[in-house]
């Protein structure tokens, strides 16, 4: 299905498609304030392993993120983060960025990787919070990729539903995004370092 929804004012019934969707393990694509993500419901190991066939890789090797509305799921899922972290998180959220943080024995068994971390999202937009304040807990989430090697990742909803149409429940076209994917935070091992710049800039 290929579902329009506004970027700024989410039509509710369209978000409870979205929710019925992934509540019956279904997978979407959806927008984030980066580039366009494959989600699922945290909660359907099936969806989750569904999403990473796609991806072709281990769940358990992957460094797979979860979507939140805000920081108020973060003790749920992680664990031994200081004040310091708190306050950076708290700072740059919603926004651009990956929190690497040392995971909690809430993380869904499938998702448990050796490195006991968990990434963590909380995107400006509107479409992918909705989802998840609708939702009730978090989602899976990791980028749309192309095979180019110029243009790395889809930004356009429409060749995004050409290429996944097969594979995924729900495309939501909420506009076309940029190509630049979230700057990677790991706070989980003391200090605070940049894996991966992307889009934003952290501010401490």
């Amino acid at each position: 299905m290929f579902l329009e929804i506004h970027p700024d004012n989410p039509d509710k019934r369209k978000i409870k498609q979205v929710i019925e969707c992934l509540k019956n393990g279904g997978v979407i694509v959806y927008p984030t304030d980066t580039i366009y993500g494959l989600g699922c419901d945290i909660t359907q190991p099936k969806a989750i392993e569904k999403i990473c066939k796609i991806k072709g890789i281990n769940p358990k090797k992957a460094q797979l993120a979860f979507v939140c509305y805000d920081l108020s799921h973060l003790s749920d899922y992680s664990k031994n983060f200081d004040k310091q972290t708190y306050k950076v998180l708290n700072k740059n959220l919603p926004g651009p960025f990956t929190f690497i943080l040392q995971a909690s024995k809430t993380v869904p068994k499938l998702l448990q990787s050796k490195r006991k971390t968990v990434g963590i999202r909380v995107p400006d937009n509107n479409i992918a919070r909705t989802i998840v304040q609708e939702l009730g807990n978090p989602i899976l989430t990791t980028s749309v990729k192309t095979d180019d090697e110029i243009l790395e990742y889809l930004t356009d909803p429409y060749d995004i539903y050409e290429a996944y149409k097969e594979q995924v429940d729900i495309v939501i076209d909420g506009g076309i995004v940029g190509n630049a994917p979230s700057t990677v935070v790991n706070c989980a091992e003391g200090e605070i370092a940049i894996l991966r710049q992307g889009k934003g800039e952290l501010s401490f």
